[in-house]
């Protein structure tokens, strides 16, 4: 399988144990970075790999920051884009077979190594059930398309003022 993954500076040296973890179990794994634990911001990472999952080059995404919320947040700014905040292995799999999330979500400052390893497991050994839960993502496509539309360009707006030296 074809998994992208990428961290914080916080998540930094989980997301070096899950990759080889990943690697080792034959799965092609390509690292979104950061490269080393200097600071990193986790929309600039979490963002872009959300993008990659969405269209298409990676089946599968994985993010970590130190709780989880922040990268799980900046993921689901991707339209298209599923992403499940998971502490436990239940939580994974049902987070794959019911809602057919496409990125897992981990807090590296909850969660152990081993559980993080065994959270990743569930998550990609599960596969979407189908069945009475197409119905349901139909209708989360529907909410996020009715808000996305009119909120891309007011956020564009936001983003470009906040980021624009003032006069």
């Amino acid at each position: 399988m074809r998994i992208a993954i990428g961290s914080d500076h916080a998540g930094f040296e989980l997301k070096e144990r899950l990759r080889a973890r990943l690697s080792g179990q034959g799965h092609q794994v390509y690292d979104f970075g950061p490269g080393s634990n200097e600071p990193t911001d986790y929309a600039d990472v979490a963002a872009p790999l959300a993008e990659a999952v969405v269209d298409g080059q990676h089946q599968l995404g994985i993010v970590i920051c130190s709780n989880g919320v922040g990268v799980s947040i900046a993921a689901n700014k991707v339209r298209g884009a599923r992403a499940a905040l998971c502490s436990d292995t239940w939580s994974a799999r049902r987070a794959r077979q019911h809602t057919d999330c496409n990125v897992l979500a981990l807090g590296s400052y909850v969660i152990g190594h081993a559980l993080a390893g065994e959270i990743v497991d569930a998550f990609v050994e599960s596969e979407f059930e189908g069945g009475r839960h197409v119905r349901r993502l139909a209708k989360l496509a529907a909410v996020e398309s009715k808000h996305s539309d009119t909120r891309d360009e007011e956020n564009e707006r936001q983003a470009e003022a906040e980021l624009s030296p003032m006069a």
